[in-house]
């Protein structure tokens, strides 16, 4: 999927700073997305440092396939669709981040990797900052953690994020069937 909209001034710079390698330039532009992809990496994963580390990754992996970036999807979407990737990954890797449901016998829903986010790092705008606080209190993350990695990547994309299924099938390298499928049993 490609957004519907004329290049925007973050694409045709960051399309310049690719094409000549100007390693200051990207790490300015991109920069400015890291607060917003470390609150995405927090839901996906309800662990601070987990977070931090899963930000620095997609900056990381931004660099390493900045060459695949063309200008057709908004910058914002291209590296929230590299931050998913790199906490499905991590949770691909590591089986203790899926929390025991409450109805098997002798097993509580604790989630013992969840930290709270701190509020230092919530975004300065006030209105932004109550949507945030909002979208990471510690029910709601605890909620979310107990859905399967792809749904909770799904149900943060589509209602957190209000991003349309055709984006979020398109980050997540989905049909739009099968994200609106995930979303549904996710809201279940």
């Amino acid at each position: 999927m490609t957004d519907t909209r004329p290049l925007g001034a973050d694409e045709a710079t960051f399309l310049a700073a690719v094409r000549s390698g100007d390693t200051a330039r990207f790490a300015l532009i991109t920069e400015r997305y890291r607060r917003e992809l470390q609150v995405h990496c927090y839901r996906m994963l309800a662990n601070y440092e987990d977070a931090q580390d899963m930000t620095q990754e997609t900056f990381l992996r931004a660099w390493n396939k900045r060459e695949s970036f063309k200008g057709h999807a908004a910058l914002r979407t291209w590296l929230y669709r590299i931050a998913t990737n790199a906490c499905l990954d991590f949770l691909d890797k590591r089986n203790d981040r899926t929390p025991v449901p409450a109805e098997l016998p002798g097993a509580g829903s604790e989630v013992r990797y969840l930290q709270p986010y701190p509020d230092r790092m919530l975004p300065e705008d006030p209105q932004e900052s109550v949507v945030a606080r909002e979208t990471i209190e510690l029910a709601f993350i605890v909620a979310v953690q107990h859905l399967p990695p792809r749904q909770r990547a799904v149900f943060i994309l589509r209602d957190v994020l209000g991003w349309p299924a055709s984006k979020a099938a398109d980050a997540l390298e989905l049909t739009v069937a099968s994200v609106t499928s995930a979303l549904q049993r996710a809201r279940v």
